[in-house]
């Protein structure tokens, strides 16, 4: 019987031995496997956000083509702008209609006037798009 006890104990070791290299290796597997999903996770999650991006920039640009066009059809039609009749009347007895305005010559037509009372002329010429 000693004899039993002493090849189940030797059989008892190696088993337990074998079994310690395979824990070990499947161990090592494991780490490999989980390295490899991350790096997968990381490549979609990347994807994604690329993809997040790529839809912004789409639309980034399509909304600057849009202000670009709308800027062009304006200067092509533009709205149509009145002054106040006091400024329209001012500008007509030194010689200025409508259209576009000379900066020299508005200037010589608002000599007689204070700095506040230019600036306000001058901001509605802007306004109204007659100066460029």
């Amino acid at each position: 019987m000693e004899t039993e006890a002493k090849e189940i104990a030797e059989r008892l070791e190696a088993a337990t031995t074998l079994l310690e290299r395979t824990l070990s290796w499947l161990e090592e597997r494991q780490g490999a496997l989980t390295g490899e999903v991350e790096r997968i996770t990381a490549t979609v999650e990347q994807g994604r956000r690329e993809a997040e991006l790529a839809e912004k920039l789409a639309a980034a640009e399509e909304e600057l083509a849009e202000l670009k066009a709308g800027s062009a059809q304006n200067a092509l039609n533009p709205l149509r702008r009145t002054l106040p009749s006091t400024t329209s009347e001012m500008l007509a007895k030194h010689g200025i209609g409508e259209g576009p305005v000379d900066v020299r010559t508005l200037d010589a037509a608002l000599a007689g006037l204070s700095l506040e009372q230019r600036i306000a002329v001058k901001s509605q010429l802007l306004r109204a798009g007659a100066i460029a």
